[in-house]
């Protein structure tokens, strides 16, 4: 008798079941055609060194579009013209739109350079001189002002520990302790 229940609970359930596989896969394929706007910041204090060593993967595209609207200029991020502008544009912007408060006071944080990596860049920075990193506030504003839909991932780590989290805008604050 029990089994009957469950068997004829199951076949009722099974149009919504149904419908909610082909919402699944009609969301997939159109997922194929809508991009996502995700950023990728690394965090890692380097104890040896006493640096904390930042990288930032954003998409050639959409970073080179922001550049364009904010700088007003025509960006090549991957052929440049003139690498030094490309990298002093990016610096800025980067440096505008990722702050990092360690131990309590904000710190100013260096440009390194950048790489390309298939459809997306890996922008390097830097923080020297800093002891143990215990806590972080890392506001991140990466594209905001550019796509209304961007999501940025954040990665820490010190000894060893990881710990993720993510903002999505208009959020900016992410806050780590360890």
């Amino acid at each position: 008798m029990k089994l009957a229940n469950k068997r004829s609970r199951i076949l009722k359930l099974l149009p919504a079941v149904k419908n909610q596989f082909l919402c699944a896969v009609l969301l997939i394929s159109l997922s194929s055609f809508h991009p996502y706007y995700v950023s990728v910041t690394d965090i890692k204090y380097n104890e040896q060194e006493k640096t904390i060593q930042i990288s930032c993967r954003t998409f050639t595209d959409n970073i080179e579009d922001a550049l364009k609207k904010l700088y007003k200029k025509q960006v090549d991020i991957l052929h440049p013209k003139d690498k030094k502008e490309v990298e002093s544009l990016l610096a800025d912007y980067i440096n505008k739109h990722i702050k990092l408060k360690v131990n309590g006071k904000w710190q100013a944080i260096q440009f390194i350079g950048y790489e390309k990596e298939e459809e997306a860049i890996w922008s390097y920075l830097e923080i020297k001189n800093v002891e143990l990193a215990k806590s972080f506030v890392v506001e991140n504003t990466l594209l905001y002002d550019y796509l209304p839909q961007q999501i940025n991932m954040v990665h820490v780590e010190v000894k060893g520990k990881k710990q993720s989290s993510k903002t999505t805008n208009p959020e900016k604050e992410l806050i780590f302790n360890f």
